[in-house]
């Protein structure tokens, strides 16, 4: 009896040390997640660092400090878990950059975005895997075929946030959009590419197997898409139907943020891409859901859906500054330091040269019959070369996975992996990052024909002189009965339309979006709600704005 009580006591207290050290964890890192916010706010205006780099260094220097605290034993103060990151990090991520993208300039660009997205990076995707089985594979680190390929999967995965933050979006709109929609594509083609690989044999590759991960990959690529499509949908749908805002906007709040949640869950319980769902539902909850809430939701969803993507941004490059200095991986590999040093600039050497493979060819492609404005100039494709250079949160990720178990390895030939992948993740983002911001100045001036611009008529709606990026979709929303604007602050003013030879040089008369904005109106719009569109609900928190469309509102 004496026995089994000690047993207890001694369990209870193991138990209660466990509990405190995860205690003190997480309040480590919610205070360092504060360090990060605060000392990228006073860093703001710096021409050399930005909050990725700031976080990623702030990590490199709590891993220090709790290397030399536990004498050189131990840095983990989490142990890495897929889960954490593919489960609760990234889907606000994805699903931020879907909500908050300028969605005509993003569609305007789509074929261009796809090829650099898909094609660009299957053609890196290709050059990495082959570049490793001819260089690394004769180092003898026992991987397999399956492990190269592997290889070209994470390493084609890019991390364009430094240079997003970098550039503006109204000076260089083009540009912006390339970059940002490329990063998104990029990754859920990379994670999709990968977990293709896991699901093939590939120590008997022959034609039908490839023919078969081909075919995998596209049926990947489309069904993530749809599922996405619908489920944004449905949450349109649904909200415009029962109209919560009514009663509570508390719900109109929660049943988004549950539906976008939803989209990329039910992803993977379908083994499907959750980044490309919770992206494309992202995209169409800004286009349908977020128009059917009440003006208090609007506000609460758009910053409660941003804030979320950023404090998981910046917990993702505090976690890997920190886990850079996890002595047990470095152990493994202390008798071969020349080695991990090799495969490192191999890796940086194949990512170069993937890279500059697909960006310049499919550039000149895309080019083609575009007139000037159109065309992707010489410095803007150095500029997206260079943004897909970085390696982030993705990439230590997709090898974490690969070759560790539940965050440890005792595998020569994986730890060397590992410890490469976090050498080129802090070499791009330190180094690469730090360089960003002056080159992307050299290289893409301010635009000071955009103020000239806009200044030479003072009354002329920002939605004219730079087209395709404001928020509104049409003359109608732009001007209300009394033939004002609403400005930026939200205060009308009177409109002064420009003149007829800029409105034809700057909007185009019949596009592809001109179309899909009749369908959308006669078809989308009266089911699944969106911007005028919205039923009267007597009594409802609803702000009058939305009701001066009598002639369209939904039956």
């Amino acid at each position: 009896m004496g026995t089994d009580l000690r047993s207890v006591v001694e369990t209870a207290g193991s138990l209660s040390t466990s509990d405190h050290k995860s205690v003190f964890s997480i309040t480590l890192f919610v205070t360092l997640l504060c360090a990060c916010i605060v000392i990228g706010h006073l860093l703001e205006e710096s021409r050399w660092i930005n909050e990725s780099i700031t976080a990623l260094i702030i990590g490199l220097g709590t891993g220090v400090v709790i290397l030399l605290l536990s004498g050189g034993k131990n840095t983990h103060l989490f142990v890495f878990s897929e889960d954490l990151f593919f489960i609760y990090l990234l889907p606000p991520i994805i699903f931020n950059a879907g909500f908050q993208v300028k969605k005509k300039q993003f569609f305007r660009n789509f074929a261009t975005i796809m090829m650099f997205g898909a094609i660009g990076t299957l053609v890196s995707f290709t050059i990495i895997s082959l570049g490793a089985i001819a260089t690394i594979g004769e180092m003898d680190l026992g991987l397999d075929i399956g492990d190269y390929l592997a290889i070209g999967a994470i390493f084609a995965a890019t991390d364009s946030v430094c240079t997003l933050q970098v550039l503006c979006q109204d000076e260089t709109p083009l540009l912006y959009s390339l970059v940002f929609g490329e990063g998104v594509v990029n990754d859920a083609t990379s994670v999709v590419l990968f977990n293709a690989i896991q699901d093939f044999d590939l120590t008997r590759i022959n034609s039908t197997i490839a023919l078969q991960l081909i075919g995998n990959f596209i049926y990947l690529f489309i069904s993530s898409t749809v599922l996405g499509v619908f489920l944004g949908l449905l949450s349109a749908y649904i909200i415009k139907k029962l109209y919560f805002g009514r009663h509570s906007t508390d719900r109109e709040v929660a049943i988004m943020m549950l539906m976008a949640y939803l989209s990329y869950m039910s992803a993977e319980l379908f083994y499907l891409s959750g980044i490309l769902t919770v992206f494309f539902c992202g995209i169409v909850m800004s286009h349908y859901t977020w128009h059917n809430v009440t003006q208090n939701s609007r506000v609460t969803t758009k910053h409660t859906f941003a804030t979320m993507s950023f404090v998981a941004e910046t917990f993702i490059f505090l976690y890997v500054g920190i886990d850079t200095l996890d002595i047990e991986k470095w152990r493994v590999v202390s008798d071969s330091p020349r080695t991990s040093v090799k495969v490192s600039a191999i890796i940086l050497g194949l990512i170069l040269v993937g890279r500059a493979a697909f960006v310049f060819p499919l550039s000149y492609l895309s080019n083609f019959k575009k007139s000037e404005r159109e065309k992707i100039g010489f410095h803007q494709q150095i500029t997206i070369w260079w943004a897909g250079l970085m390696r982030g949160a993705v990439s230590m990720a997709l090898a974490y996975n690969q070759f560790t178990r539940e965050g440890h390895t005792q595998l020569r030939g994986n730890a060397i992996m590992i410890t490469s992948t976090i050498t080129v993740v802090l070499f791009s983002t330190v180094v690469c990052g730090l360089i960003t911001k002056p080159l992307v100045r050299f290289l893409m001036p301010s635009s000071k024909d955009l103020s000239r611009l806009m200044s030479s008529e003072p009354g002329t709606p920002k939605s004219f002189t730079v087209p395709l990026l404001a928020s509104q979709d049409s003359d109608s929303e732009l001007f209300n009965t009394t033939g004002h604007v609403t400005g930026a602050d939200g205060v009308q003013q009177p409109a002064v339309r420009p003149s007829g030879l800029r409105m034809l040089l700057t909007t185009p008369t019949r596009t592809v979006h001109y179309y899909w904005r009749k369908f959308d109106d006669a078809f989308m719009r009266p089911v699944f709600g969106g911007r005028g569109f919205v039923p009267y609900v007597p009594g409802s928190p609803t702000e009058q704005s939305v009701h001066q469309w009598p002639a369209v509102e939904a039956k």
